[in-house]
């Protein structure tokens, strides 16, 4: 896809992705994940080197998915892969936890993107309404957006709560199409991870793909797209 064709007629609205679209949020999962770790694995020294390139490969599928992960991870380094730490009470102590400490640093240790403001404020002086659709929890979300001065732009956002299925699923981009009141077709998804593309794929949205985010390890420009950009300013450019 050619951002051109954002005045071409062939987009009414667009859904955009948080998490490594907009905001780079890795030092706020490190920092949070840190303290988690500290309270529920304190013998554990793994967790103490936790970092952000092994958390950017985790992050993407919400909250859930990433505290497991990480228990994974930090068993994995201390060898004990095979330990249960699927029991759940073992979880239930990590992700309450996770929450606490993530509700308590919301924001403190994250940025946008460059050219996160250009972008943004082109698509909405297009006449594009706007929709922002996560993974993460709302609450944390709209926080988020809110200290980012982010939320005049979105008519609308949803987080990995809102509904009964996450992305990659493509159920919260119908909903989301829904809700704006247009069709999959004509519908842009932006976001940086194939968590993006395959529920925009199965939702019948195009999907334009930023190269800077958290695509779990993976080369993005791999992934199934219409098209991609090195920074969200670049919409402003044709």
């Amino acid at each position: 896809m050619n951002p051109v064709e954002l005045h071409s007629g062939h987009i009414d609205a667009a859904i955009v992705d948080l998490d490594g679209t907009l905001v780079d949020t890795l030092g706020d999962f490190v920092v949070a994940l840190r303290l988690m770790l500290a309270d529920v694995l304190p013998q554990e020294p793994a967790g103490e080197t936790l970092d952000a390139a092994a958390v950017g490969r985790m992050v993407g599928q919400g909250s859930e998915h990433l505290v497991k992960s990480v228990l994974n991870h930090v068993f994995a380094q201390s060898g004990r892969a095979d330990a249960a730490i699927d029991s759940v009470a073992a979880y239930d102590r990590a992700q309450a936890s996770y929450q606490r400490h993530y509700a308590a640093i919301n924001g403190q240790h994250s940025t946008l993107y460059p050219g996160v403001l250009e972008g943004l404020d082109h698509l909405r002086n297009s006449g594009l309404p706007l929709v922002c659709l996560t993974n993460k929890p709302l609450a944390f979300a709209r926080s988020l957006l809110s200290l980012k001065k982010l939320d005049g732009f979105f008519c609308e956002v949803f987080g990995g709560d809102s509904f009964e299925r996450k992305k990659p699923d493509p159920l919260p981009l119908r909903k989301a199409c829904e809700f704006l009141g247009t069709l999959p077709a004509r519908t842009l998804m932006i976001g940086d991870s194939s968590n993006d593309a395959r529920a925009a794929r199965a939702a019948g949205c195009p999907v334009l793909l930023v190269t800077y985010g958290y695509n779990h390890g993976e080369p993005v420009r791999l992934v199934d797209a219409d098209g991609f950009v090195d920074s969200l300013a670049e919409l402003a450019q044709h």
